[in-house]
């Protein structure tokens, strides 16, 4: 009797084990890989068919020719989705404070003519340190900027952010963002 129900036990282990642990993540792989390809995939952003970055991670921009995303506080390397995490630094803890005041300083000085009130997404980090969007807010902040580096118009830049533009969730939810990886690809295709 012991020696069926053990053999029974064993049969159903292996046997869940092949469903569950093979069959299933098979079945799974391919209707993600059929259906949901790109985002299967990390949801990847080609050009010149090489891969420069990914819809769903933010990138380091700091050329003033650019639309500059948030803050990351993955360490050593931002926007490292190995160590994705939030600082954990709270409102009262000065190296919060002090993180601000050098972003600040920082976007003073790459457009000192620039008076409109600076974003707060601009001066601090998303909780996955990752996020590769900004508000429009954000985005229309920098505008002057990156129009006067590229020579372009104010009209021109704004359009391309404009175009970038996503909604709220459901109309509802958030507010509106640009993709910072997105709106930097299309001002570097643009033609004048």
């Amino acid at each position: 009797m012991l020696r069926e129900q053990l053999k029974s036990a064993i049969l159903i282990f292996i046997m869940l084990t092949v469903i569950t642990g093979v069959l299933y993540p098979l079945f799974v792989t391919e209707i993600a890989q059929t259906f949901f390809y790109a985002k299967a995939n990390g949801s990847l952003i080609y050009r010149d068919k090489n891969v420069i970055g990914s819809v769903l991670i933010g990138q380091p921009f700091d050329d003033p020719r650019y639309l500059w995303g948030r803050l990351s506080a993955t360490l050593p390397i931002p926007y490292n989705s190995a160590f994705s995490s939030g600082s954990n630094i709270g409102p009262s803890n000065p190296a919060l404070l002090e993180t601000a005041k050098s972003r600040v300083e920082k976007l003073h000085a790459a457009d000192p003519r620039n008076k409109i009130p600076i974003p707060v997404d601009l001066v601090t980090s998303s909780a996955s340190g990752l996020d590769p969007h900004i508000s429009l807010a954000a985005a229309y902040y920098q505008i002057s900027r990156i129009a006067r580096k590229r020579g372009l118009s104010l009209y021109i830049v704004k359009s391309i952010v404009d175009r970038n533009a996503e909604g709220r969730l459901f109309g509802l939810i958030g507010e509106p963002v640009v993709n910072v990886l997105r709106v930097n690809m299309d001002l570097d295709s643009y033609k004048k």
